[in-house]
């Protein structure tokens, strides 16, 4: 006898009316005054994951940075706004982040972040102010609430299929594949965080434009990553926001939308938000190693090694990439080993036992013991070159470097490749000691200054100017005027 056919939207019903009314129900959003499914996530809860969630997100993005004045600032911003949103009663937590990545984020319950990476970006008050309203806007409007309900409702039907069919697998996979598509916000719940974050703007007498002159510099910055990355095109890929994408023309769109009247003299504060950035940490920290030029330094592991022209060096939190334009690209990471074993046994047993190598060899690099052997690789880009090296650094750790190439490639490469395997060294203590992480510094305009003549100051290899123009939102043909205060990056 066959059972009769009952639709999915009647299991939905069953299990909320199981689930119970705080299920069921929807509310009415603080912000938008519309209706909102958020009825699986309290306000006590969004206070809770927020608060749980707080050491998580320190460990991910390295730390609250080490600056209480700088952070006193930013919270009197953020409590600022914060104090004008549609839940002022809700008690915010605003943290600089220790990371030199561009960024800004809301968790649930009020805990908003920026990283030091995007106020060393900024150029005024109103620019960080925008930031902040953005998120506070997310955060009023309960979206995290809404996007945590919505996947634990889109998981129903993965919940049920494994009730009926007793399969946990296949109920995982449904379950994951909801929440992996609900992980971002919708681009309505951007736009909507625009448009309050604009209301906020404006009732703290704050110029709503900074918000869309920030972006504007956002994308310049996007730019100007992929030319240095040598693929301008791939300009999109480098966006914070490439999923849903937020541009000055929406900003327009939105403080037209809100209707909210233009204060006669809007705060900017340039001047007095560049005196408070001046020192501010730029790029990576010591124990993350430092990039400069053509090296990477590493000051705590002390070692050092050289890439060839034409690739650009990307530090990653557990390896260093590099990469060329034409797709040649390197790696080196360190791994932790047993201190028995040679490098040889190492390389073709423990790291690449798959890999079939013909010509693996011993060597000697700088008075360390080495091994190197090299292959095919079939990746999804195509066949690969890949040549591995394992160098016993200490008892305990062994630096590995993989270089992939084409096969038309590698004859072109090699000499080159083989230098940066030979160029990996010790520093010793007094070179470690002479290594310092670069910072912001805020200099006058003088006289006879220019463009060229400040960005030649700054510790880059390449693209000087364009640094210098994104790191003070200054247009291609923008001069400067003695007075003005900018932006330069010191060792």
């Amino acid at each position: 006898m066959s059972r009769p056919r009952i639709s999915i939207s009647f299991w939905v019903s069953l299990l909320l009316a199981i689930a119970g009314p705080g299920m069921a129900g929807c509310s009415t959003n603080p912000a938008t005054g519309e209706s909102t499914f958020t009825g699986l996530m309290s306000e006590s809860d969004e206070v809770r994951i927020g608060r749980e969630s707080h050491p998580q997100v320190l460990a991910q993005f390295g730390g609250a940075y080490e600056d209480p004045e700088l952070n006193r600032y930013i919270d009197s911003l953020g409590q600022l706004l914060a104090h004008a949103s549609d839940r002022p009663n809700l008690q915010y937590h605003f943290t600089v982040l220790n990371s030199p990545i561009v960024n800004a984020f809301a968790t649930p319950g009020g805990y908003v972040y920026i990283t030091r990476g995007l106020l060393a970006l900024a150029n005024s008050e109103a620019e960080v102010a925008g930031v902040l309203a953005h998120e506070i806007g997310h955060v009023a409007a309960r979206h995290a609430a809404e996007r945590e309900s919505q996947a634990v409702l889109a998981s129903i039907p993965g919940i049920l299929t494994g009730v009926v069919t007793g399969s946990d697998t296949l109920s995982q996979a449904v379950n994951s594949g909801a929440s992996a598509h609900l992980q971002s916000y919708s681009r309505d719940q951007e736009y909507q965080a625009d448009l309050l974050g604009v209301r906020y703007l404006s009732r703290t007498n704050y110029d709503p434009l900074g918000m869309a002159s920030f972006l504007t510099q956002l994308q310049a910055n996007e730019r100007l990553d992929a030319a240095v990355m040598g693929r301008p095109e791939m300009a999109d890929q480098f966006s914070i926001m490439s999923t849903h994408p937020r541009t000055a023309d929406r900003i327009q769109r939105a403080i037209q939308e809100a209707g909210v009247a233009q204060a006669a003299n809007p705060i900017t504060e340039r001047d007095l938000y560049l005196s408070k950035i001046d020192g501010l940490r730029y790029g990576d920290e010591p124990a993350q190693g430092f990039i400069r030029d053509r090296l990477f330094l590493h000051p705590i592991l002390r070692f050092v090694f050289e890439v060839p022209a034409g690739f650009h060096m990307i530090n990653a939190s557990d390896a260093v990439i590099a990469q060329r334009a034409d797709g040649a690209a390197l790696l080196c990471s360190p791994a932790r080993r047993a201190a028995s074993g040679s490098m040889i046994d190492y390389l073709t047993n423990d790291w690449a036992p798959r890999l079939q190598m013909a010509d693996a060899e011993t060597i000697d690099i700088n008075g360390m013991e080495a091994a190197t052997g090299s292959g095919q690789l079939e990746l999804k880009s195509g066949l690969r070159d890949v040549r591995l090296v394992a160098i016993r650094f200490d008892a305990d750790t062994v630096f590995r470097f993989i270089f992939l190439t084409k096969p038309e490639q590698t004859a072109a490469l090699e000499r080159d490749l083989q230098q940066t395997t030979y160029s990996f060294r010790r520093l010793t203590p007094a070179e470690a000691a002479r290594l310092h992480p670069q910072a912001i510094r805020v200099v006058t305009v003088r006289a006879g200054d220019s463009v060229a003549g400040l960005a030649a100051k700054m510790p880059f290899p390449d693209f000087r100017d364009e640094r210098f123009r994104v790191l003070n939102g200054l247009a291609p043909g923008d001069r400067l005027t003695p007075g003005q205060h900018v932006k330069i990056i010191v060792e």
